[in-house]
């Protein structure tokens, strides 16, 4: 695949570990140092974006889901994860600034009530992690779209849609709280759930555990695994950049 301009971010985590050819040669380098070098990325070329949602179908059929692969109007930002050149992760996520989200389809009664207590909501979709990858690419797609939303943008809730039988997961390693019960998504042929999380209180968690995954002191969440708080700023810079001052990328 080709990469798209600086990356927001870098981390070296242990190698990938479901071999194949096209890893191959990757994976001997990594063998050696026994790590191998992650970059976070926005996606903003084309090629980036259909890498992408090659990803996201390829999870999603693994699953049993059905894929809806149109774009829609929503405003959003696409990260990825990468490691030499090879795509691994990605997630998108929408911005509530024209009063339309995808689980507005199936949950708009909801979000309407925090629309009328003037919270400002952003919807994570399209979360894809290959498998066999450390715990800090999905941490680290987190992270950076939260900086994105909350520091950059001002925005206030995540929203999101889950199977149910994934609720458990999202409210153990994040805090997301079920605030919508479980209605039928006609996008990905499944029930859902919509889970809420406050962005101040994913905040707090932050500074409480962020880069501490060494140390975690019995921590179990993914908190741990998120970047240090000392490098947020630069995050926050690097992004800003490339976001161009936030149009949708």
């Amino acid at each position: 695949m080709l990469v798209d301009e600086m990356p927001i971010a870098s981390f070296q985590a242990p190698p990938f570990q479901a071999p194949g050819t096209r890893r191959a040669a990757r994976e001997q380098a990594a063998a050696r140092t026994g790590q191998q070098v992650f970059n976070i990325r926005v996606a903003l070329s084309a090629g980036c974006h259909a890498d992408s949602g090659a990803l996201v179908r390829r999870m999603y059929a693994w699953r049993g889901y059905a894929f809806d692969g149109g774009e829609g109007s929503f405003d959003k930002v696409t990260l990825y994860a990468e490691t030499g050149g090879e795509l691994v992760g990605t997630m998108s996520l929408c911005l509530d600034r024209g009063g339309a989200l995808p689980a507005d389809e199936n949950f708009g009664d909801r979000l309407d009530i925090l629309r009328r207590e003037g919270r400002r909501l952003c919807e994570p979709s399209r979360l894809a992690i290959d498998s066999g990858m450390s715990k800090r690419v999905f941490a680290a797609l987190i992270h950076i779209s939260y900086l994105y939303a909350g520091e950059l943008h001002g925005f206030t809730d995540y929203v999101i849609e889950v199977n149910p039988r994934h609720v458990a997961f999202y409210q153990r390693m994040l805090g997301f709280a079920d605030f919508g019960g479980e209605r039928p998504c006609s996008r990905v042929g499944a029930p859902a759930v919509l889970l809420r999380l406050p962005l101040d209180q994913m905040g707090a968690q932050i500074r409480k555990w962020a880069g501490s995954f060494e140390q975690q002191g019995g921590e179990r969440s993914f908190y741990p695994w998120f970047f240090p708080v000392w490098d947020e700023p630069g995050i926050s810079t690097r992004l800003a950049a490339l976001c161009r001052g936030g149009e949708r990328a």
